[in-house]
């Protein structure tokens, strides 16, 4: 009994599980030869002993089900009915007497002992619980011992605790406590050490926070600490000396209390400390394999480290190059959630893709272009600020598509070793951008002169590309052999998501670079006319025709209307809500019209959905849950002049003013000078609108693409499913696209666990509340959007008017519950949220740009829109009214009743 309720700290092996987060990781010190206190655990085995012996667990099931983990109060009461039955209860005599013995023998009588709590589910990689649970300093006697420990055992169920682990998705029964005991340490000076900046994320400084006495007073905030900063580039310390003027003492007969310090506010390190400290600390995080937070204590000259965790708040770097630079493609696509590892595979094909625009095909994954990091993709851009061409370039086109990623990287640039070289670029970048304008602009005069023509030719290349897939995917699937079925089928994906970009481009940008250069061009020369005619030139791309985003969303409506003149639909659309819909749409049992209507527009755009460019995100016709939301809120327009296509309508009259006022404003007079500018004008005018609908067909192709890759791939997991290689079908895209290939009956074992720690990965990345726009290889997260900080509330005016309503926050479109008139906040938005935007008053979103999908669709809706907003999820409040102004770019809250 002996051996398994006690566990030395210099104890040979342990597992988490027996001795939780704390005691392992000071049994790695030990083992490392890091200086930590002479102690032991007591291990979860008597945890469990003790709540069985007093039949604790009813307790805490009971409170735990009542619970309402957003309710303090809630939260309090479940804690204090289980600590109340802990304070209760009683040790049962093999613990008490394995607990004395290893205290006599490892430390004698009367010796003052640190008594910490070690929670299984606390000072992970993923989950710190920093704070969490109790400990008991400077305690003396061996029923003091005992009576730290069951106050250990109760601090599992603080409020603090409970509700930090619900939030974490980390069930009651899944945790529990062990006990570390160690020799106290009679601290001169102690305090806390980061080896990276918890602030910044910079992995190059060690931050110290240091007190004089015990650390008790620093870490419960009591103190005002000397906070030290060391540059490991550079070796410089930097110091702030704080007043300490509190300090918490060990007392004489056990416990410890805070009082007031005697002196004046001097240091309370040397430098040779200093640099001790940073170099235990930077040995510790290389034993551990990433940043820590360390615990430490200085007696008589030595260190002792009392504690290590990870520092789980930093962000992961993509790379290793600590000079690199790195944008966050889910914020430029409006996509902020984790990709699957075979959904970022197929994405660095695409982009890979891309590049034989140039003439020479590289894979940007292979190259460092594309990096991979907290289960999300992430661009390297650092090598475009220091091109001489790139830099200038890019101050012009990223705020078009981001403008906090663009503000970010133009203060990254001013940094010294980011300027720009001076000169001309390199031969071979000459000769690569040469090879793309070779294939683009040639082609560039057909749109001018016949832009119909040309988008009928876009057209026509999508349908042959989606075609040509098909194609590859059926012959795969007449192969009868399933581990050569999956390398058929992955030698189709990898061909068609290689070839797809750089096909569209070489048509699309015909298209677009036109369009694009007009518009900007009717924006410059309505700015030296009238500097507040920004709008009218954005009012030129509303109601576009032969956007296929805004076309899936008039076909969405069209069902609306359909179910609306049924009146057995009606009402089931009225009565039921999305889930049932939704699953009877998928039975093929709406009722009336309904089904029919909506399996037509599943059969046309049933291959998008929500984070449709990730393989691994269901479609439309998978789940049509948010579908059937939408398809609920369009039914319930009252008002005939708020539906979608008279929002559409409206939106394609609203430009042709904007043209025939900015004809007046560029072309002032009536003499054949004026005739002749406004003809030009007029030309301008018409080629944008006829051009920039095409915006979305990329995208469009692209994820029918996908779809095809996603459903024979999809296949191929139930065949390895039958093979018994995973448990299920769609584990199949938490493998990588090299491990699917090098699949075998050889090599079939042992998946099932790697997707389980796949799936659990992804699941913590999902909790992540904020997403950095901009990650320095030297570990800096940039997180903040346009009008961050003061009280107002801004972004990037992206679609003109204003708008007053109230606010729905959305994080997931299948949860919307989006009121007609209603101002849409979100994270962000694909093209699968916009059949929101037509129920939708206005549009706030924390990230996107000119470009982003929303944007466009918004503009083209005529719903006011500001993006790039700092926090907008979180600053703003469903049920508040407000103001948005998509012409300034400002939000402004007229009142907060809910």
């Amino acid at each position: 009994m002996m051996k398994s309720l006690i566990v030395g700290l210099d104890a040979a092996e342990a597992t988490l599980a027996e001795c939780g987060g704390k005691g392992l990781n000071l049994i790695r010190l030990v083992a490392s030869g890091f200086g930590v206190p002479a102690g032991f655990v007591l291990t979860t085995g008597a945890y469990r002993r003790f709540v069985e012996a007093n039949r604790l667990n009813p307790v805490i099931r009971d409170a735990c089900a009542r619970l309402d983990a957003r309710d303090p109060a809630s939260l309090e009461a479940a804690s204090s009915a289980i600590r109340d039955a802990f304070a209760a209860g009683t040790v049962p005599e093999d613990i008490a007497e394995a607990l004395h013995q290893a205290c006599r023998e490892l430390f004698g009588e009367g010796s003052a002992l640190a008594v910490r709590s070690s929670a299984t589910s606390e000072d992970l990689p993923e989950l710190s619980f920093a704070g969490q649970q109790d400990t008991f300093l400077n305690v003396i006697g061996l029923r003091a011992v005992l009576a730290a420990v069951v106050g250990c055992w109760s601090s599992l169920w603080t409020a603090r605790a409970i509700g930090y682990r619900d939030r974490a998705g980390i069930r009651p029964e899944d945790v529990e406590l062990a006990v570390v005991v160690q020799q106290m340490v009679p601290a001169e000076v102690s305090g806390v050490l980061f080896t990276a900046n918890p602030l910044t994320g910079a992995r190059h400084e060690t931050v110290i926070d240091a007190t004089f006495g015990l650390g008790e007073a620093l870490v419960s905030g009591q103190v005002e600490p000397d906070q030290v900063i060391v540059d490991a580039r550079t070796g410089e310390i930097r110091r702030t000396t704080g007043a300490k003027a509190v300090l918490t003492v060990p007392l004489s007969g056990g416990g410890v209390e805070t009082r007031m310090r005697d002196g004046d506010a001097q240091p309370c390190l040397t430098d040779a400390h200093i640099r001790e400290l940073d170099r235990i600390g930077r040995a510790v995080a290389e034993r551990f394999g990433e940043p820590q937070d360390i615990e430490w204590a200085i007696t008589g000259g030595a260190i002792w480290l009392v504690q290590a965790r990870p520092i789980t708040s930093l962000y992961p770097v993509p790379g290793t190059d600590p000079d690199s630079v790195w944008f966050s493609f889910g914020a430029i696509q409006g996509m902020l959630q984790p990709i699957t590892p075979l959904g970022r595979d197929t994405l660095g094909l695409l982009l890979s893709g891309a590049s034989e625009l140039t003439g020479a095909r590289k894979d940007l994954v292979a190259a460092g272009y594309v990096g991979s990091a907290g289960e999300r993709l992430w661009i390297r851009y650092d090598r475009v600020l220091r091109h001489p061409w790139g830099a200038r370039h890019a101050s012009r086109v990223l705020p078009m598509i981001e403008p906090s990623i663009a503000a970010i990287m133009a203060g990254l640039a001013r940094e010294r070793g980011w300027d720009a070289p001076a000169g001309r670029p390199s031969a071979a970048s000459v000769r690569q951008i040469a090879r793309a304008a070779a294939r683009i602009l040639p082609r560039a005069p057909l749109s001018l002169a016949r832009p119909e023509r040309r988008r009928h030719l876009l057209t026509d290349l999508t349908d042959r590309i989606v075609a040509q897939a098909a194609t590859g995917f059926t012959d795969a699937a007449t192969i009868r052999d399933p581990w050569e079925r999956l390398g058929a089928r992955i030698r189709v994906t990898r061909c068609a998501l290689e070839t797809t970009l750089p096909r569209l481009l070489g048509s699309f940008a015909p298209v677009m670079v036109p369009a694009v250069a007009l518009l900007a061009r009717l924006g410059v020369e309505a700015s030296r006319a009238d500097g507040q005619s920004r709008a009218l030139v954005l009012e030129l791309l509303r109601g576009l025709p032969g956007n296929v985003t805004t076309e899936m969303d008039l076909a969405l409506w069209e069902v609306a209307t359909q179910i609306r003149a049924d009146e057995r639909a009606l009402a089931a659309f009225r009565d039921q809500d999305a889930a049932t819909l939704a699953a009877q749409a998928l039975a093929g049992s709406l009722p009336g019209m309904a089904q029919p209507a909506v399996a037509g527009f599943l059969a046309r755009y049933g291959v998008r959905g929500v984070a449709e460019i990730d393989l691994g995100q269901p479609r439309w016709r998978d789940q049509p849950l948010d579908l059937m939301g939408t398809l609920r809120s369009y039914v319930g327009v009252a008002d005939p002049s708020q539906a979608p296509d008279a929002v559409f309508a409206r939106g394609a009259e609203a430009a042709s003013r904007a043209g025939e006022c900015l004809v007046a404003l560029l072309a002032p007079g009536t003499g054949p000078l004026a005739r002749a500018k406004a003809a030009r004008v007029r030309f301008m005018i018409s080629r944008v609108r006829a051009l920039f609908g095409a915006r979305e067909t990329p995208k469009f192709t692209i994820v029918r693409v996908l779809s095809q890759a996603r459903d024979a791939l999809l296949a191929s997991g139930a065949d390895l499913v039958g093979l018994g290689v995973i448990e299920r079908a769609e584990d199949v895209f938490y493998l990588h696209l090299d491990e699917l290939e090098r699949l075998s009956p050889d090599t079939a074992e042992g998946w099932p666990e790697t997707v389980a720690d796949r799936r659990e990965a992804a699941r913590r990345e999902r909790r992540r509340g904020q997403v950095p726009r901009v990650l320095t290889g030297d570990g800096r997260a940039f997180y903040e959007g346009l009008g961050h900080g003061g009280d107002a509330i801004s972004g990037s005016p992206v679609s003109p008017g204003v708008a007053e309503g109230r606010v729905r926050v959305v994080f997931d479109p299948q949860a919307a519950g989006l009121r007609p008139g209603e101002i849409l906040v979100c994270p962000g938005t694909d093209p699968a949220w916009t059949p929101l935007f037509l129920a939708a008053g206005g549009l706030v979103t924390e990230v996107g740009g000119m470009m982003t999908h929303g944007s466009v669709v918004a503009r083209e809706y005529g719903i006011p829109a500001v993006v790039g907003v700092h926090e907008a999820t979180s600053r703003l409040r469903t049920g508040q009214r407000v103001r948005i102004d998509g012409t300034s770019g400002t939000i402004k809250i007229l009142d907060d009743d809910d």
